[in-house]
């Protein structure tokens, strides 16, 4: 893997044939793979394939597949949207697109794990969100911020893409509903007053409250 393969200079080649094919497009046919197939599907040999190349022709581009999955994941994710003031609506526009980002390409989340090649799409979704937080949190709280907003984020793609846990466990309380009775009580309420499907909004807006009663203490203090 090379980890600066977004940023090092790009040599040009002195002999062969003209570049045909652009990064992007090598990263768009593969996306179109994995959006369809899931992510396993995606190798060099298939995209060449799909593009009408051989599979060598793409090293001219990339070194190889970790390097095609980061230019993948830099697609997907795009940009960060403009984020305006108070701090906390500029975080919850912020925290949204990346779900947006996310729930549109189910792989990403299986790609944007582990050790890759950071492109500068990734990094300005960090300095979009660190620009707009508030004064009075340290460097490293204002890193942990996001870190913590972007794993709930990544925390309920992982639940919908699970979505059929919520089948199975109606299929159990239905034969053991006496075993578990806090969560027939939980589901119970929801089914007479409503309110489910809601944990990105409810976790996002605690995560929020908590950062907000963190700065207010500190300026009691101050």
């Amino acid at each position: 893997m090379t980890a600066d393969f977004f940023w090092a200079p790009r040599p040009r080649p002195t002999r062969g044939p003209k570049a045909a094919l652009t990064l992007d497009q090598i990263a768009d046919a593969a996306i179109a793979i994995a959006d369809a197939e899931g992510l396993a599907a995606v190798s060099m040999q298939r995209v060449a394939a799909d593009l009408g190349y051989t599979k060598m022709s793409l090293y001219r581009y990339l070194p190889g597949k970790a390097e095609m999955v980061a230019a993948m994941l830099e697609r997907a994710l795009a940009h960060p949207p403009r984020l305006g003031n108070p701090w906390r609506e500029a975080l919850t526009d912020w925290a949204t697109a990346l779900l947006a980002a996310y729930t549109g390409h189910p792989w990403a989340l299986e790609a944007s794990s582990g050790r890759r090649p950071i492109g500068p799409g990734e990094m300005a979704w960090m300095e979009s969100a660190l620009r707009v937080l508030p004064p009075g949190l340290s460097g490293a709280e204002r890193l942990d911020t996001v870190a913590t907003i972007a794993g709930h984020v990544r925390m309920i793609v992982g639940q919908v893409a699970e979505s059929d846990l919520t089948a199975a466990m109606g299929m159990i309380l239905r034969d053991h509903a006496a075993t578990y009775p806090a969560v027939v009580a939980a589901i119970s309420d929801v089914a007479a007053h409503g309110g489910a499907d809601n944990a990105f909004a409810f976790g996002l807006g605690r995560i929020l409250d908590g950062l907000e009663c963190l700065l207010e203490q500190r300026a009691s203090v101050g």
